[in-house]
């Protein structure tokens, strides 16, 4: 692997599992100094840290909906490591209803919106407060959703999540410039990783069928590597004059 992210210091929140795990991995691979873990899966957060190895690799619970927990977590990064240079803010939950309009089940909307908008504007401000503080021209990179650009015709509240997601990412790249921090998007298309197979109900290769029809893109099927190698070009200096972007990654997405 390259170089690109050496002596770099990360948060990836929603790490241990899925699109995160696979972007701790790469970072680690690609020479972050250390990559910081924020998750509620301790035993799998803490089984991922050790075979990436303790010594660039460790593990927190953080539940991102409880904005101390977020502040706490960033803080103790950069009073153990020095600094923080990349935040991967990539947590987050799925519907728990197919809801839609006429049928919205308000408290469990609620509980989406704390981790997903709520949760992801805590981790972009503590993260950019240490950047701004420290000095250090940081990158953030915010997990979105190919739902964000579209409608849908079921979880509606996810969809809303998504949307605010990018107004949260456009809205900190145009203040957080002038600190020469970037804030950009990831917007996978529909794909199946452990969170996705639990809210259908399927296994990985059953749901990983049914995503296809979404892609115009044959011959490959989205992973969660392929996600991760995007944020690896946002997090490094690949792409040190992009901010403000929402990089999508849906092998051309066709609308339901």
């Amino acid at each position: 692997m390259s170089n690109k992210l050496q002596g770099k210091v990360a948060i990836v929140t929603g790490g241990a599992s899925g699109i995160g795990e696979a972007t701790a991995r790469l970072f680690a691979d690609n020479g972050a100094s250390m990559v910081v873990i924020a998750d509620i899966q301790d035993n799998l957060g803490c089984q991922l840290a050790e075979s990436i190895g303790n010594h660039r690799c460790s593990y927190v619970h953080c539940n991102v909906a409880d904005e101390g927990q977020v502040k706490s977590m960033v803080e103790a990064t950069v009073n153990k490591f020095g600094h923080l240079d990349i935040m991967f803010s990539n947590a987050g939950i799925m519907s728990s209803e197919k809801q839609t309009v006429l049928d919205f089940d308000i408290t469990a909307f609620d509980r989406l919106f704390d981790v997903n908008v709520r949760g992801m504007a805590s981790c972009v401000k503590h993260a950019a407060r240490v950047m701004v503080e420290g000095r250090v021209r940081g990158s953030i990179v915010c997990t979105a959703s190919v739902g964000a650009n579209h409608g849908m015709s079921k979880d509606t509240d996810y969809c809303m999540s998504k949307h605010a997601v990018l107004g949260l990412m456009r809205s900190a790249s145009l203040q957080l410039g002038v600190h020469g921090i970037r804030v950009n998007c990831v917007s996978p298309n529909g794909m199946a990783t452990p969170l996705t197979c639990k809210a259908s109900g399927m296994e990985m290769a059953e749901l990983q069928k049914v995503y296809e029809k979404f892609a115009r893109l044959r011959g490959v099927a989205l992973k969660a590597e392929h996600v991760a190698k995007a944020v690896l070009f946002l997090a490094s200096d690949d792409s040190e004059f992009v901010s403000g972007h929402d990089l999508v990654v849906d092998g051309s997405f066709v609308p339901p």
